[in-house]
């Protein structure tokens, strides 16, 4: 074969060999964005409780009792899509096996939702009953592994895990039932704190060059409880409505990443 055929086909397999991915021994760093989809967890949970009087939350009203209908209300109910973006740093212990660390921002803006009804035996009515719950905010600090699959320097799939914790910032909320000129403003419902996570992924990388690759991820992410805030809805017999807040959630994000 003459010469001038045979280098472009070398020059290509030395860039394939030495394309953007994990490799023995190599360092990487990585930056995303994307959404991440609320697939389960409760926000609050449901509960009936009887107030005999709802004169301390509307002079008018002295005198008047009600029985408040709380129903549970999901993540996806009450914040639907949030956005999410961070950093990944990771070290490859061969071409298919990598471990990595990333930190992660998650943030959904404030919803309102109608979270019940408060039954008036005076009236013989059901009162709908709103809460607006402030916007969802965490930083999410994990480990993890991925086992990647294919040929080195071409579109590879992986599939891997992580564990860790991630602190979600306080979550105040306003409940009103309009119908009655009742609002509690501003009310706190969850402390800020921390909480255990963890999650699946599956992804593929997509080498650009020999330093610069990138990649499209999604999986399965899971955050605990919140830490909960009784102090103004305890009083109203709804102590247990926010002994819950966990998170499950499909991420999908696309990461630029570069190797060295």
């Amino acid at each position: 074969m003459r010469t001038w055929l045979v280098l472009p086909f070398t020059a290509l397999f030395a860039t394939t060999a030495q394309a953007a991915g994990p490799e023995a021994g190599r360092f990487s760093m990585s930056l995303f964005g994307g959404v991440d989809m609320p697939l389960g967890g409760d926000v609050h949970d449901g509960a009936t409780a009887a107030v005999p009087d709802l004169g301390p939350l509307n002079p008018a009203l002295a005198g008047v009792d009600a029985e408040l209908r709380i129903q549970s209300r999901g993540h996806d109910r009450i914040y639907d899509l949030a956005t999410t973006y961070g950093v990944e740093f990771a070290y490859a212990f061969d071409e298919r096996r990598e471990i990595f660390g990333q930190l992660r921002q998650t943030r959904a803006d404030e919803g309102m939702v109608q979270v019940g009804g408060a039954f008036v035996p005076a009236l013989d009515t059901t009162l709908p009953v709103y809460g607006t719950f402030g916007d969802y905010e965490a930083l999410s600090a994990e480990v993890g592994y991925r086992h990647y699959f294919g040929t080195a320097g071409t579109a590879r799939p992986y599939v891997g895990a992580r564990l860790g914790a991630t602190r979600t910032d306080e979550i105040r909320a306003t409940f009103e039932i309009p119908d009655a000129g009742i609002t509690i403003a501003d009310a706190p419902f969850y402390d800020s704190g921390w909480q255990a996570t963890g999650g699946l992924d599956v992804g593929v990388i997509m080498p650009v060059s020999e330093t610069f690759s990138v990649t499209l991820a999604s999986g399965v992410r899971y955050v605990g409880d919140l830490k909960d805030d009784d102090s103004a809805v305890g009083g109203l017999g709804l102590a247990g409505i926010n002994d819950t807040g966990s998170r499950v959630s499909v991420p999908v994000t696309l990461s630029a990443r570069w190797d060295f």
